[in-house]
């Protein structure tokens, strides 16, 4: 359940209309072009050139099916790269079930509501993959593929994605997966701090907020600023939302982008200067003057989004990956492979032919 998408103009709204030349030299601080980020030791633009061509397009060719049918797992595959991501690196440790060494990260609080169709989308790409090319591409190699697919797919920009990332033996604790992923209720001081641990500065932060232009978010992640009302919320915007969740703990969700909630776009920067975000950590990216400026350049100028989101998500991807005999290629993204018994047999061969490989 969702409130109506439409909403009428407001004063704020007009605002944006009529202040984009203003805005225009917001332009110059922050989209002078730069080199393309470092790509680290291991990984390279052409990692399965001769091991598996077809791999992108094995990707590309089923999510296509996949969002024909519901364009909403978009969102949920962008969002389960970020949560990977951002806790212990990019090496699909999110993707593991729990075992007897304790629970998964999966079973953390920011991560109960990443959909279920997203990992056993992840799942059946690696098993398309893997039928094509051999156990030789890691699920977390897969998982920044469809995220980038996601985004490709739902209008936002095309770009490359450096591959030759291994998957990690190991999942993060609890604590450690509730220190590295803020929470909706945060502000922006804590957001910069946070991800200044990871060498991303303001317009980073800003960018990567981007990916909320896409997906739903449940009543319980915003209705702290529903009950009493954030004097920071527009007010018919509020409104909407209070049919939608009417108290704390209603289970409900709603849009993240009222204008465009299904389409990867810059409306979500429209939607902040409008006092329109869902969460705070969205809204005060608004009202804080250290991102003010970059949220409005965003807003009016669409092209420097998807440019300044490419790099920040091509940094993103790249965090504390493992590479050459690093890790393993889980034959099921979900289950180490020591933890397969039909592997046992057979990962060390096959680890082997790997080295050989040169991976």
């Amino acid at each position: 359940m969702a409130f109506n998408n439409a909403v009428s103009l407001t004063s704020s709204m007009l605002v944006v209309i009529f202040s984009s030349v203003l805005l225009s030299s917001c332009y110059f601080d922050i989209s002078e072009a730069g080199d393309d980020p470092p790509i680290v030791k291991g990984l390279s633009w052409t990692f399965y050139e001769s091991s598996c061509p077809k791999l992108e397009s094995i990707i590309r060719k089923q999510l296509k099916k996949v969002f024909k049918d519901d364009i909403g797992q978009a969102a949920g595959l962008l969002r389960l790269h970020f949560h990977d991501c951002f806790v212990q690196g990019c090496d699909g440790s999110v993707l593991l079930d729990g075992s007897a060494s304790g629970p998964s990260e999966q079973e953390a609080p920011p991560n109960l509501s990443l959909r279920a169709e997203a990992f056993e989308i992840i799942n059946d790409l690696r098993r398309r993959v893997h039928k094509k090319c051999g156990r030789i591409v890691s699920c977390a190699d897969i998982t920044a593929l469809a995220a980038r697919d996601a985004v490709f797919l739902s209008g936002g920009p095309d770009y490359d994605v450096p591959l030759g990332r291994r998957d990690g033996l190991t999942f993060a604790t609890t604590n450690v997966t509730l220190a590295n992923l803020p929470a909706p209720s945060s502000n922006t001081t804590t957001l910069l701090s946070s991800l200044a641990t990871k060498k991303f500065d303001a317009t980073d932060v800003v960018a990567l907020s981007g990916g909320h232009t896409i997906g739903i978010s449940h009543c319980s992640s915003f209705t702290d600023r529903l009950y009493p009302q954030d004097t920071n919320m527009d007010k018919t915007f509020a409104n909407n939302l209070k049919v939608t969740c009417p108290a704390l703990d209603t289970d409900n969700t709603t849009v993240l982008d009222i204008r465009s909630p299904n389409k990867f776009d810059n409306k979500y920067y429209v939607d902040l200067m409008n006092r329109q975000g869902l969460f705070t950590s969205d809204q005060d990216l608004y009202t804080d003057k250290r991102t003010r400026d970059i949220v409005k350049s965003f807003a009016v100028n669409e092209t420097l989004f998807f440019e300044k989101f490419v790099l920040s998500m091509t940094k993103m991807g790249q965090l504390t990956v493992l590479t050459g005999t690093e890790g393993e290629i889980r034959a099921n993204c979900s289950v180490r492979n020591s933890d397969n018994s039909y592997l046992a047999s057979v990962v060390g061969q096959e680890q082997e032919v790997v080295t050989l490989s040169g991976f």
